[in-house]
């Protein structure tokens, strides 16, 4: 067993080293930066709090424990700011990125033990990654059928992997997790907002964010429904498929396999195993005459 528990964490650490990247800032990596840069990401509070949580979350979910995945993935962002020389003076954003990174992480790990828990907290970096081809494709023509084709293939995503291990007992999770889901575009815009807004005061910012957050929700329930209903009916047999391949239960085991059978016999009913005495046969008796 410990070789295994060593075995796991060989592989799973540095797997995780590279999902906190790939999963969180490669998109915007290799878009955004000017030739002959080096810089880690623009500095960006959107880009910052959803791609440290989106690449934490992945991060946990691979280690599995909240004890090693945090530490891991503190120490991934430190470094990966100081090696992409990043300045240590702009500590507010340095705090954003640990704290966001800290916190995918542990929820990355927790949700690995309960598949609910995993799908809550992938509904926030599905929902950034369903509205980033919009941030880039704003003339396409059909930018609204790609776009409702993510919203509703990331909610039937989720919606499965909150079933991956209890199977339908917990499809009454969907619900809660639809709209959880629902918020997380919100939260995504608020962010957004908020990191473009740099500079302004406070109460301005967040009214402003406040007012972005619930005006997210109108245009997404009037234009996307139709997918996210898609989306579930997609689901419903996407689960179904997978517990019907799934191999079926073992039978309950039997608690009197390693008894004998006088162990279920009553005691009056002992005589049964019980070997007979052997008959003596007494020689003929000549009559006294």
């Amino acid at each position: 067993m410990g070789t295994g528990f060593v075995m796991r964490y060989l592989w799973s650490i540095p797997a995780a080293v590279v999902a906190w990247f790939v999963g969180g800032f490669s998109a915007t990596y290799l878009k955004g930066l000017p030739e002959g840069t080096t810089a880690f990401v623009p500095l960006r509070v959107d880009l910052l709090v959803l791609g440290g949580f989106a690449g934490g979350v992945l991060a946990g979910l691979l280690i599995g424990r909240i004890r090693i995945a945090v530490p891991i993935v503190l120490i991934v962002a430190g470094g990966m700011w100081w090696l992409t020389g990043n300045s240590f003076a702009e500590r507010n954003l340095l705090i954003t990125l640990l704290v966001a990174s800290a916190l995918g992480g542990a929820f990355g790990a927790w949700g690995s033990r309960s598949t609910v828990v995993a799908a809550f907290a992938l509904a926030l970096p599905v929902a950034w990654y369903a509205l980033r081809p919009a941030e880039q494709l704003a003339d396409w023509k059909w930018l609204w059928q790609l776009n409702g084709l993510l919203v509703g293939a990331g909610l039937a995503l989720l919606l499965y992997l909150a079933c991956w291990k209890r199977g339908w007992r917990s499809a009454s999770y969907w619900l809660p997790l639809a709209a959880a889901y629902l918020v997380c575009f919100g939260l995504v815009d608020a962010i957004q907002l908020v990191s473009r807004q740099s500079g302004k005061p406070m109460d301005a910012v967040g009214n402003a964010s406040t007012e972005a957050f619930f005006q997210s929700f109108e245009p997404l329930l009037r234009e996307y429904w139709p997918w996210m209903v898609v989306g579930v009916l997609l689901a419903i047999p996407m689960v179904a498929l997978k517990l019907r391949a799934l191999p079926p239960p073992p039978p309950p085991a039997d608690p009197y396999a390693d008894r004998s059978n006088d162990a279920v016999l009553s005691e009056d009913l002992d005589w049964i195993d019980e070997q007979e005495p052997r008959r003596r046969l007494l020689a003929r008796r000549d009559p006294v005459t």
